[in-house]
């Protein structure tokens, strides 16, 4: 029997638009998340120019 996840609340990241889902990680601060990873978190200035 395999394990199945909940349906979970998912974003797109503002730098490189690509869609990511909630991590256990993020559990208590999910609302200020904007960004699927350090690295598009990183280049997010580069991406606004």
């Amino acid at each position: 029997m395999s394990h199945q996840k909940p349906h979970l609340p998912s974003k797109v990241c503002v730098t490189c638009g690509r869609c990511f889902d909630w991590r256990k990680k993020w559990e208590k601060c999910w609302d200020q998340v904007k960004h699927c990873s350090e690295k598009c978190r990183k280049n997010r200035k580069k991406a606004g120019t």
